[in-house]
């Protein structure tokens, strides 16, 4: 049975390499916050939206199912604007509530903005591997390998550190220890649990931190790899289809504009 985050299949951006990959992304990221026209940030959202349906390997129900979170990055970005907003057009009030037609636009704008840095967050999370990612990290910005390792080591290290915490727990529920109820039981906590686990941890640090060590992961001579992280003409092709989709967005809100509204930015 395959994994929950496991796409069914591999796309151009799978294939790309995730450094440049990371770039790119960073780069759509600062051009999603410079966004200040509505229109253009509900093209961005709808266009990045069917990207991630379409370019993350994923069926469409699982997408869907990690894409629904968006409601609620939707509904908390744009609700506060909306009721505490200000404006000069004022559609509702009662008490400090206001609703106003310039903090209800805001709203929606920061609202599809939200939904853009969620779908172009998730569809990089969806397409790349940690592994991949310090490897390209290493081998194309030259990150130091005892960096690089020690985030690995530290990722592959947390369901270790789950599973230390279930064990503690059904120890003492075997042994009947910590039975105590309400404020006691919360006094009692880092006794039973911080205690112990942090302890274990940092054992297990110190033995990686060790292994590196003789495994000469601080050495500063050129290192060989045994995954490769090349430059391929999927990155030339991820890249070209980002920019595709943002002059599309920006072309769609100028010729096809929804809202038909200027810049979004409250006048000081």
């Amino acid at each position: 049975m395959k994994r929950f985050f496991e796409p069914d299949r591999k796309t151009w951006l799978h294939r790309s390499n995730p450094a440049l990959k990371l770039a790119v992304f960073v780069g759509l990221f600062v051009w999603t916050v410079l966004t200040h026209r509505i229109d253009a940030s509900f093209y961005l959202a709808c266009l990045f939206l069917l990207l991630l349906f379409f370019a993350s390997g994923y069926p469409l129900w699982k997408t869907a199912l990690l894409a629904s979170g968006f409601a609620l990055a939707f509904a908390s970005a744009s609700v506060t604007m909306i009721l505490f907003g200000k404006g000069s057009e004022i559609w509702w009030s009662w008490g400090p509530v206001s609703i106003s037609k310039e903090s209800f636009y805001r709203g929606l704008h920061l609202g599809f903005r939200s939904i853009a840095f969620g779908c172009q967050g998730l569809l990089f999370v969806l397409t790349t591997t940690s592994t991949g990612l310090f490897y390209a990290l290493m081998q194309r910005v030259r990150l130091s390998p005892k960096y690089a390792y020690s985030f690995m080591a530290s990722i592959r290290l947390l369901p270790m550190a789950l599973e230390e915490l279930r064990i503690r727990r059904d120890a003492l529920a075997v042994r009947g220890a910590g039975g105590k109820k309400g404020a006691s039981r919360l006094l009692q906590m880092p006794e039973l649990y911080a205690l112990p686990l942090l302890a274990q941890s940092i054992r297990r640090a110190q033995r990686t931190a060790a292994a590196m060590e003789v495994k000469r992961f601080d050495a500063g001579r050129r290192r060989t790899y045994y995954y490769d992280s090349p430059v391929t003409k999927y990155d030339a092709g991820a890249f070209l289809v980002m920019l595709a989709a943002v002059l599309a967005a920006a072309l769609l809100a100028q010729n096809l504009p929804i809202f038909e509204l200027g810049d979004m930015r409250m006048n000081p």
